[in-house]
């Protein structure tokens, strides 16, 4: 293959035999699906929807994209592609730091596993090779103790690290992949398949001289100029030291959607979490507890905020105090100790279980403990920190009722008798949105393909006025058509492989041309925006094989019945149904299956 920016090479594992058999990528699939998650996509759906994520015969992808590793800025992030065992839908959870950068200056653009080890291994990767090696004296330990024995074993220059802890080894349903102690693939499980294969961790070693050079030097250096001048501009939340984003990381969102009523508090019930919002916000932590601003390869920004608390019972040194896991752990539980959240995001990245879901299995708890519905001697209540630790590790543990949590948002609620509780869309709780204060919010959770997501296309962006395109939070008009844009953006952009902040700054003609130029190929705005759309259809299209369609495209009743009561977005519901005609006329779906004349459209069949 004669485009610029792939290693060529797939390692395609086979954890029952330890053979491992090294293939190029398909031309055809590299221009129809880029990389990353695309391609990733492309694999799963290949190996069949029917497959049970649990069993040997589901894959799991980890995947570059050709832009990743290079000199693109915000290139350095790692698409991990599998079916999800929460929701039984296709799933792609990304994270950065170098891991990515480093998988594909050691000549690979991914590593597909499959099938399920005798006894626990961790595969080594180095120079275009990968071998497995045993990992018996891993299993049992956390993730960051299994990064230090690492080290130790194999040197700290040059390497990263993503493994599984405690709850991916127990099969808890939202167990995830950590990268470098602190960078989570947390969304859908994609740990949980790692643990069912018997595979701790994959270390990686890559050199920054081994990176990818652009096929058209002249062109790709006046398009990366054009893109870093937009991340620069100082107009931009992106603007390093001078935009809010890389002033106070994600979390400076927190004030924002707390005084505009948009704040999931207390599992919803409420959609503001008042004067206590600002003690977890982004402001509070750099006031009182930053100690450091790291970043990820090749990007200015450095929105990651390392965080220090020396008093108290929540001591700890870690990385990163995000706006999700603040409010997930924090306002959506009725919690507004911001060190205790990042000692409780701390024990998310060791045990490795995804930081959003935990928090809205807790708030799930709590307001079933509000309502009288747990046994006596237990239930959890609002705000109680040491009690959200503990059970935090019962869930990691799969101990006493943590074993029905570990299940997850969604099927946990429905075990306990009250599905109502449940935050949740097809099994997987929300973000830190709520869609009575954020209109576009609502279809994008209803209508994302992994679940209750904000990531497949950030509705925000344009609702909070972060991007030049300014909609009213309030409406719900034209949510619909702006929902699909953007997500065919993103599944773009996590193709490429690059960092979805890069959106607040660059747009498809920026993606286009650093694209068009690295790669060698024409390639305009309209296919960028093209190429996102196939790549969303077919993700629907999995779903659709796999059983879903319209009437999983729904949201809890709390936000289609329950008026708002706060300050921004009193008297507000979701109105879902409006936007979702709106979307699935954009799409040209069908109440929400993809026909066969769109998939043949798109070249999907």
């Amino acid at each position: 293959m004669e485009l610029g920016g792939y290693a060529n090479r797939v390692a395609w594992i086979d954890l029952t035999t330890g053979k491992v058999d090294y293939r190029p990528i398909d031309e055809e699939d590299a221009r129809k699906y880029i990389g990353g998650r695309g391609l990733g996509v492309k694999y799963v759906f290949d190996n069949g929807p029917q497959v049970d994520p649990l069993s040997p015969d589901n894959i799991l992808c980890f995947m570059t994209g050709p832009l990743t590793g290079t000199d693109v800025n915000m290139s350095g992030r790692m698409a991990i592609v599998t079916k999800s065992p929460l929701t039984g839908t296709i799933v792609d959870s990304h994270h950065g730091g170098w891991s990515a950068a480093r998988l594909k200056w050691a000549g690979f653009d991914g590593l597909v596993f499959k099938g399920k080890a005798e006894k626990p291994v961790y595969a080594y990767v180095e120079n275009g090779q990968v071998e497995l090696r045993d990992a018996s004296d891993l299993w049992g330990k956390g993730v960051h103790e299994t990064v230090k024995i690492l080290q130790e074993r194999h040197g700290e220059e040059n390497l990263s690290i993503i493994a599984i802890g405690q709850a991916g080894e127990n099969l808890v349903k939202f167990a995830c992949w950590v990268n470098e102690n602190d960078r989570a693939s947390g969304r859908g499980g994609t740990g949980c398949v790692g643990g069912s294969k018997k595979l701790k961790a994959i270390v990686i070693r890559g050199k920054h001289e081994d990176r990818p050079r652009p096929k058209d030097r002249d062109g790709f250096r006046e398009a990366h100029r054009r893109a870093l001048a937009t991340i620069m501009d100082e107009a931009n939340v992106t603007a390093p030291r001078k935009g809010g984003l890389s002033v106070y990381g994600t979390n400076v969102l927190m004030n924002i959607t707390n005084n505009m009523g948009a704040l999931p508090t207390r599992n919803a019930q409420t959609t503001s979490f008042g004067e206590k919002g600002e003690k977890i916000s982004g402001e509070w932590v750099k006031e009182h507890i930053l100690v450091k601003n790291p970043t990820c390869h090749a990007c200015p920004v450095a929105c990651k905020k390392e965080v220090e608390v020396k008093e108290g019972d929540f001591k700890i040194h870690m990385e990163s105090l995000e706006y999700e896991p603040a409010w997930s752990l924090g306002a959506m539980c009725g919690n507004d100790d911001a060190c205790a959240i990042a000692y409780m995001i701390d024990r998310c990245n060791d045990w490795g279980y995804d930081a959003i879901e935990i928090g809205d299995v807790l708030a799930m708890y709590m307001e079933y403990t509000q309502r009288g519905y747990a046994a006596e001697g237990e239930g959890l209540s609002w705000g109680d920190a040491h009690g959200m630790v503990e059970l935090m590790r019962k869930i990691a543990f799969r101990e006493g009722i943590g074993d029905i949590l570990a299940e997850g948002t969604g099927a946990a609620a429905e075990k306990l008798g009250h599905p109502e509780l449940a935050m949740a869309v097809k099994g997987m709780g929300i973000p830190a949105y709520d869609p009575r204060g954020l209109k576009g919010m609502g279809v994008a959770y209803a209508t994302s393909n992994r679940g209750a997501c904000h990531l497949r296309g950030y509705t925000p962006a344009s609702e909070l006025g972060l991007i030049p395109l300014k909609t009213d939070p309030l409406a719900w008009e034209g949510k619909g058509e702006l929902l699909k844009t953007l997500q065919d953006l993103h599944a773009f952009s996590d193709s490429l492989d690059i960092c979805k902040f890069s959106a607040f700054a660059e747009g498809a003609e920026e993606y286009a041309q650093q694209y068009s130029t690295f790669v060698g190929v024409p390639f305009t705005a309209d296919d960028v925006l093209k190429t996102g759309e196939r790549i969303y259809n077919l993700e629907r299209y999995y779903n659709n094989l796999c059983g879903f369609d319209g009437k999983d495209d729904t949201l809890p009743a709390r936000f289609l019945e329950e008026p708002s009561q706060e300050s921004g977005s009193k008297g507000h519901v979701c109105e879902l149904d409006k936007m979702l005609e709106e979307y699935y006329r954009a799409r040209g779906w069908e109440n929400g299956v993809v026909p066969e004349s769109k998939l043949k459209e798109l070249g999907i069949l």
